[in-house]
This record gives structure tokens, sequence and C-alpha cells, in this order.
């Protein structure tokens, strides 16, 4: 079975190791500063080297370590992903662009002429990450006041809509809950483009039913593997009952190195430094399934007991979310003990990975280039889509 590989990008910024956390200095909206990267400075003034030259070193450094594409996500604290996808393209030749958004916040029809728009500028290589909203304070940043199950069903509709529009041989028109649309359509020169596939995220029921209808992937965060398989299952049950079989992506974090001594005390170094916390004010405020589920997974150990009490089974470890914002779940060991954790995800019938690592483009040369050749069938298991 071909998998695909996708790194995670900084578009946030990106801390320069894990054992100094909350210390972005290395783009983002970082200013200018001694010691600090994209940008930093250089006898007293700007050394030039911006933010987005920071992410082209990263996607040239991950695409010709193995892996597909990237993950762009999306933050009130980020750059846009589709202006840095379009940015990025021509530093790289066959990489793929997976642009995270939220459907409220752009129409349909504009969504379809972008994204055709992108698919011409790269030859194809636009992903979706479709995103429905945590909630909380940062859904209320972009304006939107919805509903946790009503923007799962907004976004069924939103893809309806599109992919309406996409494949339309004719003016096409909609009616519905949240769109309307009359005589829509790509113009010539946009049309007959490859539709992007679908990364769907979303841990409640109300996303099962979107993801169901509309995944090419069901994308989970990485948890404990039985309960991982538990939500699959869960997944897999729904998709019989429409008539479809689901594939899945996981979005974990990753720490490899040559033993799992040197690994573990990365770990301990940025566990025992003091530094503000490394979660967002925004995180964890909604109404998100997925952070809930990962916080409650996480907590089953103590932190008080010291880090390697949050290792729930052999390298999976549950606090990479107080080192660096995001998920608790990753992977931490030596090349081979990762590689090992990577094909069990495998076994459980994950096609595809979103990789990370701090800082970003270090550890994915640890990664691509140490664990990927690792996994059963080598070079063979990476990458089948390129």
């Amino acid at each position: 079975m071909p998998v695909d590989f996708y790194w995670r990008m900084a578009m946030e910024g990106d801390q320069p190791s894990l054992r100094r956390k909350g210390a972005a200095s290395r783009g983002g909206f970082a200013k200018d500063a001694t010691g600090g990267l994209a940008p930093g400075t250089r006898e007293g003034g700007p050394d030039g080297y911006s933010h987005l030259d920071y992410l082209a070193e990263v996607a040239r450094a991950t695409e010709t370590s193995g892996f597909v594409g990237a993950l762009l996500p999306s933050f009130p604290h980020t750059d846009d992903p589709w202006a840095a996808a379009a940015a990025l393209a021509g530093e790289t030749s066959v990489y793929r662009f997976m642009v995270a958004f939220q459907p409220g916040f752009l129409h349909p029809v504009q969504a379809a002429r972008m994204t055709a728009s992108l698919q011409v500028a790269t030859g194809g290589r636009v992903v979706y990450n479709i995103i429905s909203g945590g909630g909380g304070p940062q859904q209320l940043w972009w304006g939107d006041k919805v509903d946790h199950d009503d923007r799962y069903t907004r976004t069924s509709e939103f893809l309806d809509v599109l992919k309406g529009v996409w494949y339309a041989d004719r003016p096409y028109d909609h009616e519905g809950r949240f769109y309307r649309v009359e005589g829509g359509g790509l113009p010539p020169s946009l049309s007959g483009q490859p539709f992007p596939e679908i990364f769907f995220s979303g841990s409640s029921k109300a996303a099962i039913v979107a993801a169901g209808r509309h995944a090419d992937h069901y994308l989970s965060w990485l948890e404990p593997l039985p309960s991982l398989a538990a939500k699959f299952d869960q997944v897999r049950e729904h998709c019989a009952g429409i008539g479809r079989v689901p594939r899945f992506a996981v979005r974990l974090d990753v720490l490899a190195r040559e033993t799992e001594q040197e690994a573990w005390e990365e770990i301990r170094r940025g566990w025992a430094r003091p530094g503000p916390a490394a979660t967002p004010a925004f995180v964890g405020l909604g109404d998100s399934v997925g952070w809930r589920r990962g916080q409650d997974l996480a907590g089953e150990g103590n932190e008080d007991d010291g880090h390697r009490a949050l290792e729930v089974s052999p390298n999976v470890w549950g606090g990479f979310h107080v080192l660096r914002a995001g998920p608790a779940f990753g992977l931490v060991g030596d090349y081979r003990q990762v590689a090992a954790r990577l094909d069990e995800l495998i076994g459980l019938g994950v096609e595809a990975f979103v990789l990370g690592g701090v800082p970003h483009l270090e550890e994915a040369y640890h990664v691509g280039e140490r664990v990927l050749p690792l996994l059963r069938g080598g070079a063979a298991g990476r990458g089948g889509g390129s």
C-alpha cells in the first residue's frame, strides 16, 4: 500500500528547539531580533531573510527528503495559506500544498476559482485540509457565530456547491440553507483541472457524518493506538452505511534521534526549562471534540510525575503540547523505534501522514532521511503519488 508523507509548515513561526518553549525566533510575526532567524538583524539592521525565505527553505528540504508535500495550517496568528502556497510553488517541482481553510470564510464559488487558478499555476498540486473550526474565541476572531454541528452542516453544503461549480457542464444553480448560486461555473480557462484531494478533520459525530460524505482521507491527530483504532472503526461503520470505504490519515509530531536516550534527553531538557505556556490562548477554549479528546487522553498520565509519565505506550508521548503549541501526542525514540510505530499506524489503515517537528527545518532531515527509509518496504512505502 503506497503511503504519502506530508510535513507541517511552521506558518505561525518556529521555535529554535523544544528546549526553548515559547521562543518563536524563526518566521511568523516575530520582530527583528539579535539571534533570531527570519527575520533577524545584522549590524544593527534587518538581515533581509524573511519568513517566506524560511518557509521556502523548509519546502525544499522536505521535498528532497522524501515528503510529497506540506500542510499549510491557518490560524488567526498565521499568514494566509493560499497566498503562501502561491508564493512557494516556484520553490518546488512536484511538492503538494495542503491548504488548510474553514469553508465558512469563503464563498464556494470564489473558493472554486481560487483553487482552479492555483491548480493551473502549480500543475495540479493543491490538496485541501478542510476544517470546520474549534469554536470559542478563535472562531469569533473570524466573525463566525455558527454553532458546532451547524458548522459541519455548512461545510458539507459548501463542498456540494464547490463540486457543483467545478464539474458543471452547464450553468450551475443551488438553493440551500447557507448558500445560493445562480448560473455558477468556472471560466473555460480554469475548467478541467483535477479536483483536490480532501483531508477532512474532526472527531465529533457531526464531523464524521460530513467527512463520510466528502473526505478522501479522514484526518485525525495521533491518539493512543487503541483509541485511534476505535475512532477509525466508528468512521468505517458510518461509511459502510452510505456505501463508501474510508481512507485514513494521521497528524503527529516526531522527535527521533540515533539513540532512544538522546531523544528522551531532548524532551527532558525542554520539560525542565522554565518558559511561557506553549499553548496559545485561543486553543482549548472552544468546542473542538478532537482537542478535548487529546487533552483527556494525555491527562491519563500525570505531568507532575515527570515527562515519562506521559508516555502512554512505547514511544507514544502525550506531552508535546507543553513544549510547543499544538496537539498533545507524538512519537519519541530512536529512528527504528519511530519507524516501527509508524508501521503500526499503517497497519491500522493509515495511508497518509502529516508529520512535524521542532524546529521544522532540521527535524525534516532527521525524519525524512533517517526514519522514512526504515519503514517496511523502504522507499517503496513513501510518496506513492509523486
